[in-house]
């Protein structure tokens, strides 16, 4: 078993990188200063949002930038423009504060960020078939240009409430596009038993490609982190603080330290992005060993 995940990820890096890509997110580079060049409202709710600066790092079909906001709070956003374009293009779905925050940024505002980081890499092997559920679509339309452009054997399945509500509709390639309102039916369909599925969206979504898949390889990149399964419950110490807190078996150490402290910082939830780590200790994610995980530093 270990022998085979190990060949897996050798031939899965490889075949990331032949594409010009990287296969693991890595650290963040150093913060950059971006401008915003241009601000358009793509679809209802969403804005989209390009961003200019001197000697921008190379990116690659599902990277993300991490998004350092003036009131403090961080957001991860995928990149979602042509990788040789002299600037990068991110698309916000308002749902929150941090979203509306980014929205609200007009042309020749500064934002700081980091990255391009890649937690969703796209290997560009055929036959594939990509699913995208409303806002989804961000990371997934470069896969789709970067397998047309291959000539790979590919599909799209993009989901949505309404036309209006499905941001770049018009930049689709021509090809196998499959448009659904709402999400009746099988998603699946056209996926090959030795082909690949890129899959980003909601919850549900996700689960319905999982029941439903057979193939070779599932990639797909979550909306929000997926719900503890089998987990334990375990003592979170907060040696700063002084202070033990239970942690059940269904919450991570991150939801019950910000029961405690809500200031803690957080942001991705799922592990990538590092806002909540602590001394070496990612609050969000990680779980101890034994019985107890220890913060020295808060």
């Amino acid at each position: 078993m270990l022998r085979g995940l190990t060949w897996f990820g050798t031939f899965y890096d490889a075949a990331v990188l032949r594409i010009g890509g990287r296969a693991r997110p890595g650290t963040a580079r150093d913060a950059l200063w971006l401008n915003v060049v241009e601000r358009q409202r793509v679809a209802d709710g969403v804005v989209s949002l390009r961003l200019g600066g001197t000697g921008l790092p190379a990116w690659q079909p599902g990277c993300h930038l991490d998004l350092h906001l003036p009131s403090g709070l961080r957001r991860q956003y995928s990149l979602c423009g042509n990788p040789e374009d002299d600037t990068y293009r991110i698309a916000v779905r308002e749902v929150g504060a941090g979203s509306r925050e980014v929205q609200a940024l007009h042309v020749g505002d500064r934002i700081r960020v980091r990255g391009p980081r890649n937690a969703f890499p796209f290997a560009g092997i055929g036959p594939v078939v990509f699913v995208a559920g409303g806002i989804g679509i961000t990371p997934i339309l470069p896969m789709v240009h970067a397998a047309a452009k291959a000539g790979l054997d590919w599909r799209l399945v993009y989901c949505g409430r309404s036309t209006t509500a499905m941001p770049f509709l018009d930049e689709l390639p021509i090809g196998h596009v499959d448009i659904r309102i709402g999400r009746g039916g099988p998603l699946l369909n056209d996926a090959q038993p030795g082909g690949a599925v890129y899959c980003c969206g909601p919850a549900s979504m996700l689960d319905q490609v999982r029941a439903e898949f057979s193939g070779r390889w599932l990639h797909f990149e979550r909306f929000s982190p997926p719900p503890i399964a089998g987990g334990r419950p375990f003592t979170v110490e907060l040696r700063r603080s002084g202070v033990s807190l239970h942690v059940p078996a269904d919450r991570s150490a991150l939801d019950v330290i910000r029961d405690f402290r809500p200031s803690v910082a957080h942001s991705c939830r799922q592990g990538f992005c590092g806002t909540c780590e602590v001394g070496g200790v990612r609050i969000c994610v990680d779980r101890p060993t034994g019985d107890r995980l220890v913060v020295e530093e808060l």
